[in-house]
């Protein structure tokens, strides 16, 4: 089986998501699925009828494989990422997550009208118009209120803004400087301040979970920045809502994020198709590199078991059968 990881940085680097790439690179080898990271840039995508079993990389016509899993950092999914990627589903690649769903979920907002239309609990959340309306905000939202720029990533671009003093200053600088800036505002809430929960969900199974808790009382409990993780064991409604979050945004592999409510129970806090899992298996134990290339093995074996590199070399042994 071939596979090719869509990662646009140097993995030798310390980028986001470089050692997760090491990390599938080293399972393929042992179990003999020969993995290849590929940039972005490296891609050309040229539309036409003639050739339906190949895509160029680098100038040249490149045999198309098994498997593709993008993996973009934030830096990597603009239109030209999701155009290769549309382009392989096309030509007949099975791709785990695809463009829709990438799009999908990049787009936070939008991931939040479709989870509160599937009735799946997630904090208030508005998108913000300039001028804002300050009156509207503390009715409907409330203080403190969470600000989030609508694509960002790990963590960046997401703020806890506790009163509506320091609220109209983010909001005049942001108007005065970016008034095009896309942000969401959104409940807050307290009693999960500084932790959730990673549970890591693979071809419609919770392979793995964690929790994660910020330093030094802090607000963001994300791994790259420096939250500490720990393992824990999700209970049946905490499955659920990740198993049915995927579901609806038709996520292949992706990271759901819960958040603790008051009482008991658990609301959305975001999705993820690029999930890093340097923290998660650190925490969990779970070999979750081994574990993505062996559902892509499920896959491959569910539909006749046959990788393209097999079809490719039974049909030169039969050229060559009927030359000799």
């Amino acid at each position: 089986m071939e596979v090719w990881i869509l990662y646009g940085d140097d993995i030798e680097s310390n980028a986001d998501l470089a050692h997760e790439a090491r990390r599938f690179i080293s399972e393929g080898n042992k179990m003999d699925v020969d993995i290849k990271v590929i940039k972005p840039s490296q891609f050309d995508i040229l539309v036409t009828q003639g050739e339906r079993e190949s895509i160029l990389i680098d100038g040249k016509a490149a045999p198309l494989p098994d498997f593709v899993f993008p993996y973009f950092n934030h830096n990597d999914h603009g239109y030209f990422s999701l155009a290769i990627v549309r382009q392989l589903e096309r030509l007949g690649v099975r791709v785990f997550n695809g463009a829709d769903a990438i799009e999908t979920v990049r787009d936070k907002f939008h991931t939040h009208q479709i989870l509160a239309e599937s009735g799946i609990d997630t904090p208030d959340t508005m998108l913000a118009k300039f001028p804002v309306d300050m009156k509207l905000i503390e009715e409907t939202i409330g203080f403190p209120v969470v600000v989030k720029t609508l694509n960002g990533a790990l963590g960046i671009g997401v703020f806890l803004v506790e009163t509506s003093n320091a609220f109209y200053d983010l909001m005049e600088l942001v108007g005065e400087t970016n008034p095009n800036l896309q942000l969401i505002f959104q409940k807050f809430v307290s009693v999960s301040k500084g932790r959730d929960l990673r549970l890591l969900v693979v071809h419609g199974e919770v392979i793995a979970s964690m929790e994660r808790r910020a330093k030094d009382g802090g607000f963001k409990a994300n791994y790259s920045s420096g939250a500490s993780v720990h393992d824990f064991e999700p209970d049946v409604e905490a499955i659920d809502i990740a198993l049915r979050t995927a579901d609806v945004l038709n996520i292949d592999i992706g990271g759901v994020d819960l958040l603790f409510k008051e009482g008991g129970g658990y609301t959305i806090c975001e999705a993820n198709t690029f999930p890093g899992f340097k923290g998660l298996e650190k925490a969990s134990g779970v070999n979750v590199a081994k574990k993505i290339i062996e559902a892509m093995q499920h896959e491959l074996n569910k539909n006749g078991g046959i990788s393209r590199r097999m079809k490719k070399q039974a049909t030169l042994n039969a050229d060559y059968a009927t030359r000799h």
